[in-house]
């Protein structure tokens, strides 16, 4: 397995990078990448997979992560690996997501073997370890979360539900690990900016997880959430974890696509509606924080592992005002949820992606 050394053309991006020459860090990955060095390859494929300092060139970025993974670079496996849960830019694939996935521990990758564990752990087969890590991934069925557990209903109309067990604990220590080290202060869109600005109405931190960051392991996640709600996995928006210390929270709020945005229409035509806000309790060991409805009448604290929807939108896509809901703050311990918008259709913004059922 060729070793992950850092080349010249490497230090010399990071060095640029943080000088702000953004383009000169780019061009030093591209000579790297040119030399054949699998890290530089890697990293210029993300940075034009989501455009992060860079042009936005999916299907080249793809291109050079998928060569690197070909050559023998372990993260590069794992992107490879969420690339085709997603089919972004391939064939959409979860055969051959798992086979990536399983590649990329076998190389060492720690995250790829952290998720297989927590995949074999959902199915009660959890070894704690093995030396033949695609072996355990091409064991992991992913047709099991294509099945949600049962609803319990909180409220019909608007309609709320629950879900007992909907993840297991592993499964929600892993997240939390994987948001710990990306958290920022969350922002609130601002229509007439139409800017995400910081405002005293939403205090908590956030981790978002992009095209480039996204595992295996949330997207299965995000099918078994299909499953629960009824609406495809590729109309779900990018996943986030929020994270509330003491007395941070989110003021009351709608989560739907506000008729107040600039280019309201156009935005409902090209990306859809925000019918669905899917949540998972990722901890329970906390006081306060509830999830409010106050034009409901009710709050709800959700277990650890338990999954919670509620519809924002009519039937006609309008939005649903008796949707105002709230984090409220935790007044002691920490809170940690996972918070996932979807749409009403696939959006046009976003990367390609022909996901399929199971």
């Amino acid at each position: 397995m060729p070793l992950d050394i850092p080349s010249q053309e490497l230090t010399l991006a990071q060095h640029h990078d943080a000088a702000g020459r953004h383009d000169d860090a780019i061009n030093a990955l591209a000579l790297g990448t040119q030399a054949g060095n699998l890290p530089c390859m890697r990293e210029l494929g993300k940075r034009l997979l989501t455009g992060n300092r860079a042009p936005l060139l999916g299907a080249e970025g793809a291109g050079f992560l998928l060569d690197a993974a070909n050559q023998g670079d372990a993260e590069a496996a794992a992107r490879i690996a969420a690339l085709s849960a997603l089919g972004a830019y391939r064939a959409q694939s979860w055969i051959e997501a798992l086979r990536w996935l399983g590649v990329a521990a076998q190389r060492g990758w720690q995250p790829a073997r952290e998720q297989l564990l927590v995949l074999l752990d959902e199915r009660g087969s959890a070894t704690g370890s093995n030396d033949n890590w695609p072996q355990l991934a091409a064991a992991i069925d992913p047709a099991a979360w294509q099945v949600s557990p049962a609803a319990r209903e909180l409220n019909a109309g608007p309609q709320v539900r629950a879900f007992a067990n909907f993840i297991s604990v592993p499964a929600c220590q892993w997240i939390i690990e994987q948001a710990r080290g990306r958290l920022v202060r969350a922002r609130v869109y601002e229509a007439s900016s139409g800017k995400d600005l910081i405002s005293a109405s939403r205090s908590n931190t956030v981790a978002n997880f992009n095209l480039a960051e996204v595992e295996v392991l949330q997207l299965l996640i995000q099918v078994r959430m299909s499953a629960a709600c009824g609406v495809p996995a590729c109309n779900m928006e990018a996943p986030a974890v929020l994270h509330y210390d003491v007395g941070e929270q989110i003021t009351d709020h709608f989560d739907f696509v506000d008729p107040g945005t600039p280019d309201y229409a156009r935005e409902l035509a090209r990306n859809g509606q925000r019918v669905v806000t899917f949540l998972i309790y990722l901890n329970d060991q906390y006081e306060g924080g509830e999830t409010g409805f106050p034009k409901l009448g009710f709050s709800h604290k959700g277990r650890i592992g338990e999954g919670l929807y509620f519809v924002n939108a009519l039937a006609d896509m309008q939005p649903d005002l008796r949707m105002l809901h709230s984090g409220q703050p935790p007044t002691r311990g920490d809170k940690w949820i996972v918070s996932q918008f979807v749409r009403s259709r696939v959006s046009l913004t976003a990367a390609p992606a022909t996901r399929t059922a199971i």
